[in-house]
């Protein structure tokens, strides 16, 4: 079995982002290693998720370099870097974007629609198995029908079916009970570890951050240093 490619590591230079003269967010520098799990906390509208879009080419910093690997996404055309992204991204955002009349297998194997048709079988495995692995025991069931942390774990296992390199996570906790919350992150971190994925994850769950490697904290904009 050939081994799967190490995730690249991630280096923001210099990167700011603006509306009009107002700085939403700036990050002198960041260096995150491959396979790393990484916090990201501060309050709210500090600039955490504008941090986390441009780490994803979501959003493209009005300068600065957002290097993964050797590949500069802020330099990149949209196309491009919704294809870089594609490739190599998973991301859980924290609204679960659940298609609500399709079951959760569909909907976490819905990247099979639009990959090319020697994918989809694959994706969709791999879909069932997130799913096994997340604890959602009925994939069959209609999204409508389905509890809130139940939810969550259908759109974690719907970042986690292309088998990303990198899993970006938005307040991923943030409507789970303390159980449910506790839960899902441990699942997260683990699948992480077992798979050398590189995890960036936005919390205000102190539990949440406890589990990632290092914890940097965002204010007023401006990425400080560690928590």
């Amino acid at each position: 079995m050939i081994a799967p490619a190490p995730p690249p590591a991630l280096t923001l230079s210099g990167v700011e982002v603006r509306d009009g003269a107002r700085v939403l967010l700036r990050v002198d520098g960041l260096e995150v290693p491959a396979g790393h799990l990484l916090g990201l906390c501060g309050p709210s509208g500090a600039g955490k998720s504008t941090l986390l879009h441009v780490m994803s080419g979501l959003i493209r910093p009005d300068r600065g370099a957002v290097r993964w690997g050797g590949a500069d996404i802020a330099g990149m055309s949209e196309g491009a870097r919704d294809a870089f992204r594609g490739a190599h991204m998973g991301l859980i955002f924290q609204d679960f974007m659940l298609f609500e009349e399709l079951s959760a297998l569909d909907n976490a194997a819905i990247a099979a629609a639009w990959a090319p048709a020697p994918a989809r079988a694959v994706i969709r495995a791999r879909a069932a198995q997130v799913l096994r692995d997340l604890g959602i025991e009925a994939p069959d069931t209609p999204a409508s029908r389905l509890s809130g942390g139940e939810r969550q774990r259908v759109a974690a296992a719907r970042a986690l079916a292309g088998d990303p390199q990198i899993l970006l996570a938005d307040e991923p906790t943030a409507s789970l009970d303390r159980a449910g919350a506790d839960r899902l992150i441990a699942d997260l971190v683990r699948m992480a570890r077992a798979h050398g994925r590189t995890l960036i994850c936005v919390s205000h769950d102190d539990h949440a951050l406890a589990a990632m490697d290092e914890v940097r904290v965002i204010t007023d904009g401006t990425l400080g240093g560690p928590a």
